[in-house]
């Protein structure tokens, strides 16, 4: 079991910057790769991001690329989403989550590919 907590949420300017993070506890968090996923209202979860279990790899979604970046710390077991040039259609619910299968060397961009889900922090971009 991996339990997930996010943080850094908020509201901000269109152009502004947030970084959220998500600090892992229970198994091995080093296993795990990592992703971050968004809802907006009345829309599916939508893939932003993905990073390795190393932190040597990672994947956007289109409408992120060049925006947001993701990292993480395995010392601290945390993973993080620097947003950056805000829009408001960035506006959404953001989750963490951890891949379905540890140690696998394979990032998903699908919800399914995760097991383990925070419970999400708000983001909202004004315009």
């Amino acid at each position: 079991q991996v339990h997930l907590v996010e943080s850094g949420g908020g509201l901000v300017q269109a152009g502004g910057s947030l970084r959220l993070s998500c600090a892992a506890s229970g198994r091995t968090f080093s296993s795990y790769a990592m992703g971050w996923f968004r809802q907006g209202p009345g829309k599916e979860r939508e893939f932003v991001a993905a990073i390795t279990r190393s932190g040597g790899s990672t994947i956007y979604g289109e409408s992120v690329k060049g925006r947001f970046t993701i990292s993480r710390d395995n010392a601290k077991n945390t993973v993080y989403l620097q947003m950056n040039s805000l829009k408001p259609e960035d506006t959404a619910v953001y989750f963490c989550a951890a891949d379905r299968n540890s140690y696998s060397s394979y990032l998903s961009r699908v919800v399914s590919g995760y097991a383990y889900w925070g419970q999400g922090t708000q983001v909202t971009v004004s315009s």
